[in-house]
């Protein structure tokens, strides 16, 4: 068995079904390059019967990238299968991503129908899809809740009919590591014809064992793993491929290589998580901020004498270098510019110059400019195109006092003025910016967080509005944290009035 492992990335597909962070043509493209950097082998880079922003995507990622395989994902379904082979026809090597459920779950309640019957689609699929391309990948969709007995029976038959890769996704997050393992050391040993495929896990995180399970599977015969950048995904969400890079970096007694170059995990967590509005818990393993933070005291004094007592990996094996520039008022464009490119960002000159003006606005009011600061920098131009805009805002507060704003929102080049009263400058904002819009709108999720430490950090605004029954996702930055959460409703806003 060879110990090459490959990585299938599919931030772009399962990760970007997180509600807010859905990306846009030119963004995914900004990822993708930054996946082909990166050492992946599979890019998954959309579902394109869903939508023809997902077509489109696949078409337009199949075009910018060179090394990785671009897949498309369908259902068993001929009429998905035909429009992900047209959405991959620019493709240098294209692989389509076919399946369908094979738990009881899936069988009795999803399709209504019995074994015999999905075994005789999963097969159909596969042979369809064949006729496009050369790589196939089956999917049996709640794997880790199916019968293994029947699993075997599945990936041989699609094996067979000519699938190359059989992907064993524990759907719901429900299995144990030792059971995932086992499940896959049972295909191993029972499918006929295994050695002519290749075994892939994608595992989720519903009760935290995404990257444990996946690791079981990767020790018990699969070489394929399905991860995505900060472990964003569904629910919540998916094994990272960060950590699973550095495990078997970590760990070389056990003889599994990748083609990760793990020197740009950094930049790329930063960029998807920037692109994505994402933040990255401060504990995150490899990619978190306080991952190679010591605070006990004995901890630091074990440090200082050899890190190695306390530090199993070298955070500049994954890009954080100390000895980085860092970047104030007095930087100039080389500067942020090698900062960017570090970061997987490259802009044009005209647009370089547009963020350096914005860098040095922001540098006058911190002290230091951190790698977040800047990727929110390289992105702000994504409101530029608002049919709404925060013109001015003006706040009176604080304690004994009754909180006061004053907002202007440009509305298509028209100005609308507003003040109101509230508990609170951020409350009195968005009633302000409520009675110009006219609209009701409920906030169902509100969430602020400092991008790195000081009164004077940047801060992310996140926030979920509901309006007419549906919920959309607006995101600001700004040192001031009341006119990001003003600009985050207004963000919002702008998603659902046209």
């Amino acid at each position: 068995m060879s110990d090459r492992l490959f990585i299938f990335d599919t931030t772009l597909r399962d990760g970007e079904q997180v509600p807010g962070c859905q990306l846009n043509s030119i963004e995914k493209i900004q990822v993708a390059r930054a996946l082909e950097e990166l050492g992946v082998d599979v890019i998954e880079a959309g579902f394109p019967v869903s939508s023809p922003g997902d077509f489109n995507s696949v078409v337009e990622i199949s075009k910018a990238v060179t090394w990785p395989t671009i897949c498309a994902l369908t259902r068993a379904v001929e009429k998905d299968i035909d429009v992900a082979a047209e959405a991959l026809k620019f493709a240098k090597r294209g692989r389509i991503h076919t399946g369908i459920g094979t738990s009881d779950y899936h069988i009795r309640y999803k399709f209504n129908s019995n074994q015999e019957e999905i075994l005789e689609r999963a097969i159909a699929a596969t042979k369809y899809a064949k006729r496009y391309v050369e790589d196939i990948e089956f999917y049996c969709e709640d794997a880790g809740r199916t019968d293994n007995a029947y699993l075997a029976r599945v990936v041989e038959a699609v094996i067979k009919a000519g699938a190359t890769v059989v992907n064993i996704p524990d759907t719901t997050g429900y299995c144990l590591p030792d059971e995932y393992g086992a499940k896959i050391k049972y295909l191993m040993e029972h499918v006929d014809g295994i050695q002519n495929a290749i075994i892939s896990t994608h595992c989720h995180n519903d009760l935290g064992m995404a990257t444990a399970n996946t690791v079981q599977g990767v020790l018990n015969g699969a070489r394929q793993v399905e991860v995505t950048i900060n472990g964003i995904g569904e629910r919540a969400g998916n094994t990272s491929l960060e950590e699973v890079a550095m495990i078997f970096r970590s760990h070389k007694e056990r003889g599994i290589e990748t083609n990760i170059n793990t020197t740009k995990i950094y930049g790329i967590s930063r960029m998807v998580s920037s692109l994505m509005n994402m933040p990255i818990q401060p504990n995150k393993a490899i990619v978190g901020r306080n991952a190679f933070a010591h605070s006990s005291g004995i901890h630091q004094d074990g440090v200082l004498k050899n890190r190695e007592s306390y530090e199993i990996i070298d955070p500049k094996d994954v890009g954080i270098d100390d000895n980085a520039i860092v970047l104030t008022a007095r930087s100039g464009r080389a500067a942020l510019k090698h900062r960017l490119s570090v970061l997987g960002v490259e802009l044009s000159q005209e647009k370089l110059d547009k963020v350096y003006e914005e860098f040095l606005k922001l540098a006058d009011r911190k002290k230091d400019i951190n790698d977040d600061d800047v990727l929110m920098l390289a992105g702000k131009d994504r409101t530029a195109m608002h049919r709404i805009k925060l013109d001015y805002l003006q706040v009176t507060s604080g304690v004994g006092l009754q909180s006061v704003a004053s907002v202007c929102l440009d509305i298509a080049g028209e100005k609308f003025e507003a003040a109101a009263s509230g508990n609170g400058p951020v409350d009195a904002a968005i009633k302000a910016v409520k009675s110009i819009i006219h609209r009701t709108m409920t906030i169902q999720e509100f969430l602020i967080q400092a991008i790195n430490k000081g009164s004077d950090d940047m801060g992310k605004v996140h926030m979920q509005v509901e309006y007419d029954g549906n919920n959309y996702y607006g995101f600001a930055a700004n040192t001031d944290i009341i006119a990001a959460s003003v600009e985050a409703f207004i963000d919002a806003i702008n998603k659902f009035v046209k």
